[in-house]
């Protein structure tokens, strides 16, 4: 056994293990199917959301569709753009696995990703609001629950804010995932 100085700092000098990002790119890739899934899903199933009440004829139709509320198509339009997003960044997701220690790209999915997950929390939100209206009601402002008569409708605006609902979820794990890659990135350059 060799007996060296403390003053030279051989200590200090020992190697720290480095961890692969490998792992976390592929879960990273596999959220962001999950996340095509999601949207894709919820912007298909608002989007052909509808239902006809006949009244005492059949000339005379209530009917209830998604663009009938602003809402709605913001629901819509912000899963769509989410959806494009998502499989634009498939392929950088990709180069993440072949090479994990980029840097830039991985700060810029952070940054893009939190501008997209607040955008589908928005559109998310807006939708939720006008589907808790429509199964409740408010009595102040003489808004009655519509789901009584419209009940697929409902229906169906309720099941698609769970793949937005869910993307949402996905998002916040892509995030963390990315700056915990980062996190490891740095701790090796140190």
């Amino acid at each position: 056994m060799k007996a060296t100085r403390l003053e030279e700092g051989n200590t200090s000098k020992e190697p720290v293990p480095i961890r692969s990002n490998k792992g976390i790119s592929v879960i990273d890739l596999v959220l962001r199917l999950v996340g095509i899934a999601g949207t894709m899903g919820a912007a298909i199933a608002m989007g052909t959301n509808e239902q006809t009440l006949p009244f005492f004829t059949r000339f005379v139709q209530f009917s209830a569709e998604y663009d009938d509320f602003r809402s709605f198509r913001l629901f819509v339009i912000v899963n769509a753009i989410v959806c494009a997003y998502f499989v634009l960044t498939i392929p950088l997701s990709i180069v993440h696995i072949m090479r994990s220690v980029a840097r830039g790209t991985r700060i810029l999915l952070i940054i893009i990703d939190t501008v997209m997950l607040a955008l589908l929390t928005a559109g998310a939100s807006a939708a939720a609001s006008i589907v808790y209206l429509a199964h409740n009601g408010n009595s102040s402002t003489n808004w009655l629950p519509v789901c009584q008569q419209y009940g697929d409708f409902c229906q169906g605006a309720s099941g698609s804010l769970i793949g937005s609902f869910g993307a949402i979820v996905v998002f916040i794990l892509l995030i963390l995932l990315g700056a915990m890659a980062l996190s490891r990135q740095s701790k090796r350059r140190l």
